[in-house]
């Protein structure tokens, strides 16, 4: 049997496979709640065979949102509407469905990407105040964020605890925080972004301490698997590296991190970064993770061959891989791979006539 096809358990949910479709921001919701955009793009990667589907980042505040269309789960009509989106997913798949809790920090108020994705100022209309352990803008072209005092951190640390309160009574099956990608959790990481002298600033200890107070919170109020998606090193000079993951991944075991998804960059401005992309390319930081860690792992990054995916899996560089990219080309991405690898899917029944080939079989 194909490795990529092999059931999987994380903490106490059980996955079909070890294809997971990740968080993808759509940029569609009206005051953070879900529209029927939502229920389209989510209803059609629900029925595309994959062992879980996670839902795009979604904030635990309205200042917390990267754009003005970001999902949020802060409010009682953000509830109803992704509860209704869920509901209506439901009625014709069984796949366990993840959310993305997150905050933007410093990089909120930002306009949608395909109007530029510049950061709107906070007097602007669409703009607000950011948020960042530092009053340290991402680029020195930006309206500094606030930094965040104890009272603040409270709050936002509240928030995500509320948010998943939330995602639990919709029956949000597991939960990833977002820590990566220069966002509010990763941005106390990295000693780029995080400047503060205080016990929540300085060596790894404490730039760890607020995100390590969050997962734990998240941890006690939520009874499902909670993971996080970290930034493995900011490909930067004098920022957050490989070997600082692996000492946070071996404290958010402690905690109870049921896996963390691998990606990388996001804190460093442009042209700090210095980065080679390639297929494949940050599969390494998933594999000594897992290693060094002894922590579940997802590989995540320009995952599009079949074999390529396989490999990752049967070579035991990470548990699963989250096709991201790929499924929004080809929604049918795990039903391709079956046929590849000589496997099945599971496929609703008004489907069962789509066989990729003469004769064969890829419909469990």
């Amino acid at each position: 049997m194909a490795a990529l096809f092999t059931p999987l358990t994380i903490g106490d949910l059980t996955l079909r496979n070890r294809i997971v479709v990740p968080p993808m921001c759509q940029y569609s919701a009206e005051a953070g709640s879900a529209t029927s955009w939502h229920t389209i793009h989510l209803g059609q990667l629900a029925l595309s065979g994959a062992g879980m589907l996670t839902i795009e980042a979604t904030a635990v505040e309205a200042e917390g949102r990267i754009t003005y269309g970001d999902l949020g789960l802060y409010s009682d009509d953000n509830e109803r509407a992704l509860g209704k989106t869920l509901e209506d997913i439901r009625r014709w798949s069984d796949m366990p469905v993840a959310i993305q809790l997150a905050h933007a920090g410093r990089k909120a108020s930002s306009d949608l990407p395909w109007l530029g994705g510049a950061q709107i100022p906070p007097h602007h209309q669409n703009g607000w105040q950011t948020a960042a352990p530092s009053d340290l803008a991402f680029t020195p072209d930006q309206h500094p964020p606030q930094a965040l005092d104890r009272d603040g951190m409270t709050r936002v640390r509240e928030a995500f605890v509320l948010a998943a309160q939330r995602a639990k009574r919709i029956g949000i099956a597991a939960i990833q925080l977002h820590g990566a990608h220069g966002y509010l959790l990763h941005s106390f990481l990295s000693p780029i972004s995080n400047l503060r002298n205080d016990a929540y600033g300085g060596d790894i200890e404490g730039r760890m301490r607020f995100p390590l107070e969050v997962f734990d919170a998240v941890r006690q109020a939520f009874d499902g698997p909670v993971m996080i998606r970290i930034s493995s090193t900011d490909w930067a000079e004098g920022g957050w590296t490989l070997e600082d993951s692996i000492v946070f991944a071996q404290r958010l075991k402690a905690i109870g991190c049921d896996a963390i998804d691998c990606s990388s960059g996001g804190s460093a401005a442009p042209g700090q970064a210095k980065m080679t992309i390639a297929p494949g390319y940050q599969v390494p930081f998933a594999r000594e993770i897992r290693k060094q860690a002894g922590v579940m792992t997802g590989a995540v990054g320009m995952i599009v061959d079949f074999d390529q995916a396989e490999a990752v899996v049967a070579l035991g560089d990470a548990d699963f891989v989250s096709i991201g990219r790929g499924m929004l080309y080809d929604p049918h991405w795990p039903w391709r791979a079956a046929a590849h690898l000589g496997e099945t899917v599971q496929a609703p029944p008004q489907y069962l006539r789509a066989q990729s080939r003469p004769g064969a079989k890829i419909f469990a």
